[in-house]
């Protein structure tokens, strides 16, 4: 009876380790699919009961050089394109202009072209079972956060090629936030037409970055984030519509990325403003006569208390 015990026991302790180890299998089988199959899809962005329609190509030409198209449906014209290592943004505010990077910055989470196991100190990955999304089978896999400053994505893999079908993001308590809905699907043995025109087309000459560039020491600190993320970038520039000068610092935890502005403020102290537009809140304050901003897909208290450990370094407070 010990041994029929023990052997249950074992059984059931092992079973959420092998459910979190399929899981990651699962979602790093997504990212190798990104990276490597010809398809065509359309997605549509949901929130705030309005959806924003994409069409986004992707494929491999006879040189193994990845190629990709990324296109806002709706509105002015706000295309990504990108052969290699090479992504243009063509938006109407700005004239097209070229980036060296190897993923895209659009609603697709830029981890999802890379390993997942680098997000496994921040959230728990769980195998949760198969559904039919898209007339196909799929596989969903949801990403807990293990801890209560971020929120929960729920993850919908195509059984048979491992591609993305659907993607939500939810609170703890399981309210839908934001939902990414594929609509079609095509993969190819070939490239689509738009990508093998793509190769000849001449895109703009990829922003030079200097060789002793040195990001900017700034005169204020974030003194608090969620475990896991980290200093991406920072910089100072002026905002495009008032030309007011801003300074700004971008985290990441790999998944989510937090941006944090600072400005000077005419004004000592202000009632805490912000607003959710589907998981992203934008939530702004004064801090001792200065203005600060916190965008994210974070919860408000997160971005509240992100917020309110902004503060002038030693120097700049002198």
């Amino acid at each position: 009876m010990k041994s029929i015990i023990s052997f249950f026991l074992a059984v059931g302790l092992s079973l959420p380790l092998w459910a979190e180890e399929q899981a990651q299998l699962s979602l790093n089988t997504l990212s190798q699919s990104i990276k490597t199959l010809n398809f065509s899809t359309s997605f549509v962005v949901v929130k705030n009961n309005q959806a924003e329609p994409y069409h986004w190509f992707h494929g491999i030409n006879e040189q193994g050089e990845e190629l990709e198209i990324l296109s806002l449906l709706n509105g002015p014209r706000r295309d990504i394109l990108r052969k290699g290592d090479i992504i243009s943004y063509i938006e109407p505010e700005l004239p097209p202009y070229s980036i060296v990077a190897n993923d895209l910055k659009g609603p697709i989470p830029s981890v999802f072209y890379k390993d997942f196991n680098v997000l496994a100190s921040s959230y728990d990955f769980i195998s949760v079972g198969r559904s039919r999304v898209l007339g196909r089978a799929a596989q969903l896999v949801r990403m807990v956060s293990k801890d209560p400053h971020r929120y929960g994505h729920w993850i919908w893999l195509d059984q048979k090629t491992g591609l993305l079908l659907k993607l939500a993001v939810a609170t703890r308590s399981g309210q839908l936030l934001e939902q990414i809905q594929f609509t079609h699907l095509d993969i190819s043995e070939q490239p689509a037409e738009s990508l093998i025109t793509l190769q000849t087309t001449e895109l703009p000459k990829a922003l030079e970055v200097p060789e002793n560039y040195q990001q900017p020491t700034l005169g204020w600190q974030v003194n608090w984030l969620p475990q896991g993320f980290e200093r991406i970038s920072a910089n100072r520039h002026r905002i495009t519509v008032t030309k007011q000068p801003v300074e700004f610092m971008l985290f990441s935890d790999g998944l989510v990325d937090i941006s944090v502005y600072v400005s000077p403020s005419n004004v000592r102290q202000r009632n805490v403003d912000f607003v959710m537009d589907g998981a992203t809140v934008a939530l702004n304050q004064v801090n001792n006569g200065f203005e600060v901003s916190v965008v994210g897909k974070i919860p408000s208290k997160t971005a509240k208390a992100i917020a309110d450990s902004v503060a002038l370094t030693a120097s700049s407070a002198k």
